[in-house]
């Protein structure tokens, strides 16, 4: 089993984070960024469409702009998960197949893309924690 980590860390003062992947990319999440809720749906767009233009490129059609958008719907109460998704595709180019764009982003949502998976089978959290003193530096193994 292969697996992925990235870093939040709280830089504050109220409730903003500056997450780091491995490879150093970095995105601002919390306060007046990005909710984390929100980063969610980010993923799930970024993911299925990445996935369906690979399988149109690969059907060799002229695609020229995919623009996707994701509407996340939740209760008032909380924690709000969201209950239901719906993912809204407008893809531009040149005697594009409805059939073939249909299936394009099928594959995506029903087998390639991590974050649609994710959402839709249940996953197991873990938690574990360290505590540290102020002033100390050390390396942290979670």
């Amino acid at each position: 089993m292969s697996e992925t980590t990235i870093t939040a860390r709280w830089i504050g003062p109220d409730l903003q984070y500056i997450s780091t992947d491995s490879k150093g990319n970095t995105v601002k999440m919390g306060g007046d960024d990005i909710a984390p809720a929100q980063m969610i749906l980010l993923g799930l767009a970024g993911c299925m469409g990445m996935d369906t233009i690979y399988v149109l490129r690969k059907k060799r059609l002229n695609v020229e702009a995919i623009e996707v958008t994701v509407v996340g719907y939740q209760p008032e109460d909380y924690p709000k998960p969201f209950t239901d998704v719906e993912v809204k595709f407008v893809i531009t180019g040149r005697n594009l197949p409805p059939k073939a764009v249909e299936r394009a982003i099928n594959l995506s949502r029903d087998k390639y893309c991590i974050v649609g998976q994710t959402l839709l089978n249940p996953v197991d959290v873990q938690t574990s924690f360290v505590i540290t003193e102020s002033g100390e530096i050390e390396a942290i193994a979670a």
